[in-house]
């Protein structure tokens, strides 16, 4: 049977279209998977050290999941696409090496942070592809010529965009650096929305803080963007989502939702708009921030006990105000926001926020 010009080109937009949102739900889950022990327990037992020394121990855990992100988000990519467990391990390895988080030292490789998100993202692809060109033709052989072939290709390949894309990273920060010379509030609010939109895309919201040392109330506006957009997509996919994944979009990571928004830019628009209220009401009440807290929003209580230490000695008041700016008002805001965007307007549906971690 003849295959038209036509159909070929479909196959080709259908398969594409499902190696990009295989890869950003399997990067999705990764991070959740990686990042959520860290952000539950690291606060926690930071204030226990003192009558619970083992936590050191579980705190070093936790860190070392973190490092471990592209090898999970890898794995968890090859369970979406159905490949087999040494195709999976194999752009496993790759992953890792187009991280940029393993470095060479003096006695062996030294590991630190999650890696760069896009490239981990890049080099996932490109193994998915080689998978997909050679598919079963490598017969007996596939055990000894896969993990060698997707590593020397994708690893490889990304190993050479890991320069660009940093660099990437450094311009964008650069642009967000200059938002911190305008007035507190427009400031606040710009921030708000900008590093809204970074912790829902595969950009590395933490990267962008450090790379540019913000700190003071920028970071604290930074971090109430992150807070309200966490926040807003729980009260969004509420309905559609388990009660646990839904507390893990602020409890954890609202790039969750990273695979839903991509495919529907246009649901970012409620979303930011809580954002910049948000990030510009932490900037009219001198809420600060840290480098560290800026990225995190709600997750570990980074970005609420910044906040908190930023006001000076803690009291009720000091209590009250940062409770209500990093919970009841994105709350408020997102239940608000989806009254208006969804039942009045039915400017999205809930089922756009569905996630299936099951």
């Amino acid at each position: 049977m003849e295959i038209t010009k036509s159909e070929s080109q479909n196959s080709i937009g259908k398969t594409t279209k499902e190696v990009v949102m295989n890869t950003l739900n399997g990067l999705s889950i990764g991070i959740i998977v990686a990042l959520v022990p860290s952000a539950l327990l690291n606060q926690l037992l930071t204030a226990l050290l003192p009558v619970f020394p083992g936590g050191e121990t579980i705190m070093g855990m936790t860190n070392a999941t973190m490092v471990l992100l592209p090898a999970v988000a890898a794995v968890c990519v090859g369970m979406l696409a159905k490949f087999s467990p040494i195709q999976t391990t194999s752009i496993a390895l790759a992953a890792v090496m187009g991280a940029g988080n393993f470095k060479a030292g003096a006695n062996g490789f030294v590991a630190s942070g999650t890696g760069y998100v896009i490239n981990i993202a890049i080099t996932i692809m490109i193994g998915y592809a080689v998978i997909l060109v050679l598919g079963q033709r490598l017969k007996a052989y596939t055990i000894l010529l896969i993990p060698t072939l997707v590593l020397v290709i994708a690893g490889g390949i990304g190993t050479l965009t890991l320069g660009p894309v940093s660099e990437i990273t450094k311009l964008i920060g650069l642009s967000v650096m200059q938002l911190t010379t305008l007035q507190p509030i427009i400031m606040g609010v710009l921030l708000g929305i900008v590093f809204s939109l970074l912790i829902i895309s595969p950009i590395s919201s933490v990267g962008i803080a450090a790379a540019i040392s913000i700190n003071g109330i920028a970071a604290g506006s930074a971090n109430l963007g992150i807070v309200a957009a966490g926040f807003a997509l729980a009260v969004y996919g509420w309905k559609v989502n388990s009660v646990g994944t839904s507390l893990a979009h602020f409890l954890g990571s609202p790039k969750m939702q990273m695979a839903n928004i991509m495919s529907r830019p246009k649901l970012i628009i409620p979303i930011i708009i809580n954002a910049g209220i948000l990030g510009g009401l932490g900037a009219l009440f001198n809420i600060q921030g840290t480098t560290m807290s800026a990225g995190f929003g709600f997750s570990g209580l980074i970005g609420p006990i910044a906040a908190l230490n930023g006001l000076g000695q803690v009291t009720l008041g000091s209590i009250t105000l940062v409770t209500v700016l990093v919970l009841i008002l994105p709350i408020g805001l997102g239940i608000l926001s989806n009254y208006v965007f969804e039942d009045k307007l039915h400017f999205y549906e809930e089922d756009n926020f569905k996630l299936n971690y099951a």
